[in-house]
């Protein structure tokens, strides 16, 4: 009798874990499928498919300092493109999803081939009804450390424009 218990709460164990991680896995590979769509519809030109993956408080930050939009401000500034079928195509090269203990809230990082050459993105996903929805999305340049000089001196020579600009509207 106390060996069937033992093996009964050995059994039961086991399965609970097994079914979070089979649960885990399953939404890993949704999530990951939602990324790529996303991208894809980027590439077809497909805005309102683009913008239905994100949340109603989406954030894009791109490469550029002033570039933090909301959804409603990145939808703005998509429009002009998609429609005239000039958009931008992202391939994930790697991409690594994590999803937070009570599974609700995910994150992730990719490097990603584009027109720019290699960039970073990264953003985090929160699952609303049983649906995942993009809710920030961070996209940076790759810079191999060779060239950062080069980048620096670039850089720099914008810099104090923008942020004085930028303390202007403080």
């Amino acid at each position: 009798m106390k060996y069937s218990i033992l093996f009964f709460a050995i059994t039961f164990l086991g399965c609970t874990h097994s079914n979070k991680n089979q649960s885990e896995s399953y939404q890993i590979e949704t999530i990951d499928q939602l990324i790529s769509n996303w991208h894809q519809s980027a590439a077809n030109a497909n805005l309102d498919e683009y913008m239905n993956l994100m949340d109603s408080s989406f954030i894009y930050v791109g490469t550029d300092a002033t570039e933090k939009w909301s959804k409603k401000e990145f939808a703005l500034f998509c429009k002009p493109y998609f429609d005239k079928k000039k958009t931008w195509d992202f391939k994930s090269l790697d991409r690594t999803i994590n999803i937070s203990s009570n599974q609700n809230t995910a994150w992730f990082y990719e490097i990603l081939e584009t027109h720019m050459g290699t960039c970073r993105g990264s953003g985090i996903l929160k699952l609303y009804n049983q649906q995942w929805k993009l809710n920030q999305y961070v996209l940076s340049l790759a810079i191999p450390n060779e060239d950062m000089n080069k980048v620096k001196q670039v850089i720099h020579s914008n810099d104090s424009i923008f942020q004085q600009n930028y303390k202007l509207q403080e």
